[in-house]
């Protein structure tokens, strides 16, 4: 179940679990982050633009600011008025909110830490899934992930790395991808790393650790305590 993490200044701070679908995606009906928002916060429900499905349906996103993979665990923040959602828009797009994921890489970093700078293209071949092309930092098509080695680990005689990921761009699955790209995988990522052994895991080993940003002259952070999997692989 989704948890609350705060509830202050006209926005929720709210820890996603893995496996819930942020809203719906207009081809399958699943319970989703979005109605579980609604449900318990009904003026949420005329927060922000409703989301057009290829099939024209409209789906309403109940505040949400932005999204999370549906195997992505972790902090997300909603708005509760129109006009805190307009500005939580303007700080995500403007790059001012602070982000930082932890995830579980196969193989042990060369170093420890570095910068990965690639686009992310789409590739034109099923299944859907998108790729890195290396680009200068300074290109706008650029997306940047920083990246630090928190701890080297073993799973079974597999190396295994514990990573801090703060991604400064925000694209299609930008940290699977940029890791996947460098040879590092993250695991249990059946997109990115298809063949690899799970190590015992049911979805790929990413969480959206914290998220930072400045509101009413102040800078608040907001974390997502590390979920069981993660904790039980530590």
């Amino acid at each position: 179940m989704p948890e609350i993490l705060a509830d202050t200044d006209g926005m929720l701070a709210v820890n996603k679990p893995a496996g819930l679908i942020v809203h719906s995606d207009g081809r399958t009906e699943e319970p989703s982050l979005a109605e579980w928002l609604v449900e318990r916060y009904p003026a949420l429900a005329d927060i922000g633009e409703p989301w057009v499905s290829p099939q024209g349906e409209k789906v309403r996103i109940g505040g949400l600011a932005h999204r999370l993979d549906r195997t992505t665990s972790g902090v997300i923040l909603v708005a509760k008025t129109p006009e805190m959602f307009a500005y939580l828009k303007g700080e995500f797009k403007a790059r001012h909110v602070g982000k930082t994921y932890r995830a579980l890489a196969y193989g042990h970093m060369e170093t420890d830490s570095g910068r990965i700078v690639a686009e992310i293209m789409r590739s034109g071949e099923p299944p859907k899934k998108w790729y890195a092309r290396p680009c200068d930092e300074n290109d706008a098509r650029a997306a940047i992930t920083d990246w630090r080695v928190l701890e080297r680990l073993e799973s079974a005689g597999d190396p295994v790395s514990y990573l801090e990921l703060s991604p400064q761009t925000g694209r299609t699955h930008q940290l699977r991808v940029h890791l996947a790209s460098i040879g590092h995988p993250i695991v249990a990522d059946h997109l990115y790393a298809p063949g690899r052994p799970s190590l015992g895991f049911s979805r790929p080993m990413l969480h959206a650790y914290s998220l930072s940003v400045s509101f009413n002259g102040k800078r608040r952070e907001f974390i997502a305590p590390l979920p069981d999997d993660f904790l039980r692989a530590l």
